[in-house]
């Protein structure tokens, strides 16, 4: 079972230590309030976090969904206890209700980025997306779900490229089937892909779809506004009959954006490019001479929206990063850059498969 969910040399050789002092490995495929769900050597099994990891934990430091884990067995038929969580290889997360750091996703290959074809589709919305997965190490892929829906594909998969850039872009049908046969591409056996968006934008639907059968609770949107209702109200991965794994996750209405300097650069390169190319390395983009990113915008080359978001979104992270202690926010940085060389070589390892 363990292979199943995706355990492999590397997790080996992590859980070593734990291994030596009689833990079992296990992956957190269930989170609710109060328990976790693990899929071990020897089975499902309830799980609970031990006192000393609740005591101990940082922030983000908790088990989530598709974390890999250390635990021992329960007592007398009672849950099992997880003492450690491995390294995370990726992570999505954003900037909890509290303040703090929490973690939607972990160890994840693929995030889809789930948006409705409707009333309800936002772009700007959509741009905080990209960056939180840009910013986890994942590969990102827009899903315009609700295909059937819309009048005109084409022209709003055209508007979306302008922001997603070099993430791919697949609009698609749960209730027709069109476009689903693509995602199964993202979907191979042991590889995990988590769904992530607003509430309404199909992911349920979607889940059940991808896995054949009523897996998941789906509920109507709202007709006068096209906005979504909460039904997915926790987190489980679930094994596809394909072999791969499907992290779906509840709708967000606000997606805090979180020690995301390098996935905001990603998702705004063509931003980024023009602010490198001002006359003054200080250019605050306002009224300087030379400045590229204001001639753009005269031009009509750069959206006056997309600016204003890219401006939002950077003082966002400006006033968390005025919180934070440097050499944390130093060492974070650092482990993006290895996280995402990795993954570009494994990208590049299936491409020559």
């Amino acid at each position: 079972m363990l292979e199943t969910y995706g355990w492999s040399d590397e997790l080996q050789q992590d859980f070593a230590p734990h291994q030596a002092a009689g833990l079992m490995p296990g992956r957190v495929i269930l989170q609710q309030r109060g328990y976790y769900g693990l899929a071990t050597a020897t089975g499902e099994l309830r799980a609970e976090i031990s006192g000393k990891l609740a005591r101990e934990a940082q922030a983000g430091g908790y088990p989530a969904v598709g974390d890999w884990v250390a635990a021992s067995a329960g007592e007398a038929g009672g849950p099992a206890i997880i003492h450690h969580v491995l390294p995370r290889r990726t992570a999505f997360v954003r900037k909890a209700v509290s303040g703090g750091m929490q973690v939607i996703a972990a160890n994840v290959d693929v995030a889809f980025l789930t948006a409705s074809l409707n009333a309800d589709l936002n772009p700007r919305r959509l741009e905080r997306y990209l960056a939180s997965a840009w910013q986890s190490g994942a590969a990102p892929v827009v899903l315009l779900t609700k295909a059937d829906l819309c009048a005109d594909v084409a022209g709003v998969v055209a508007q979306i490229r302008d922001i997603a850039r070099d993430a791919p872009i697949h609009a698609i049908s749960s209730l027709t089937g069109e476009g689903l046969e693509a995602l199964m591409a993202y979907l191979t056996a042991g590889r995990t892909a988590v769904l992530v968006g607003s509430s309404g934008a199909g992911k349920s639907t979607l889940a059940n779809a991808l896995v054949g059968s009523e897996r998941m609770a789906t509920q109507a949107i709202r007709e006068s506004d096209g906005q979504g209702r909460h039904t997915t109200s926790h987190r489980e991965l679930i094994l596809l009959p394909g072999g791969g794994l499907l992290l779906d996750t509840p709708g967000m209405r606000e997606l805090g954006l979180w020690d995301s300097e390098e996935g905001l650069a990603a998702t705004f390169e063509d931003i980024e490019a023009l602010a490198g190319a001002c006359k003054f390395g200080d250019c605050s983009h306002s009224n300087e001479p030379g400045c590229a990113v204001r001639a753009a915008l005269e031009a009509g080359e750069l959206d006056e929206a997309r600016w204003r978001s890219y401006q939002k979104l950077r003082r966002e992270l400006a006033h968390l990063e005025s919180r934070e202690d440097p050499a944390l926010r130093a060492a974070k940085r650092r482990q993006w850059v290895q996280v995402t060389k990795a993954n570009r070589a494994r990208g590049k390892a299936r491409g020559r498969e």
